[in-house]
């Protein structure tokens, strides 16, 4: 039995009892909340050894992907999906470990601006093997194509959330 069949039993029960419960859009939903739950986890015990977790991890490669490794605050909440006041959180922690150095504007001193330290680069470049490891490993079992085609589907239920 996969770790999904009690959901969708209670989904059936659901159905039964609501008839008028969109089944399908609600099987979506929550395969997204597990498969979420499953890649952070995953990724939590993989990133653990190195002392950070998934969220700092997420948003220490937002900072990775960004010429000149710098974003302000509210460019990363942005970029990693994550709220203000958990950036803040987040960032204070990144900061005190070495890894994110947080600096102010020289044009304007009200701007903040958060940058890769080289520890933070030293750090990213040993667990990306692990990581590259880890996301072959959670997708092994979709063909290119089919991820092609996930991507694609995933994009355009984002872009309905964001104009509903």
């Amino acid at each position: 039995m996969s770790s999904f069949a009690p959901t969708e039993q209670r989904l059936a029960v659901t159905c039964r009892q609501y008839p008028a419960f969109p089944r399908e859009p609600a099987v979506v939903v929550r395969l997204v909340k597990h498969i979420h739950k499953r890649v952070h986890d995953d990724a939590n015990a993989l990133l653990k050894p190195f002392g950070i977790n998934h969220p700092e991890y997420n948003l220490l490669m937002m900072l990775y992907g960004t010429e000149g490794y710098t974003l302000n605050p509210s460019q990363l909440a942005e970029a990693a999906g994550e709220k203000s006041a958990n950036i803040t959180r987040l960032t204070d922690g990144l900061c005190a470990k070495g890894l994110v150095e947080r600096t102010t504007s020289d044009e304007d001193r009200r701007k903040v601006a958060l940058t890769l330290t080289d520890a933070g680069l030293a750090m990213i470049k040993s667990f990306l093997p692990g990581i590259c490891d880890l996301l072959a490993r959670q997708t092994a079992t979709l063909q290119p194509r089919e991820l092609a085609q996930l991507e694609k589907l995933l994009k355009k239920f984002l872009d309905g959330l964001e104009q509903g």
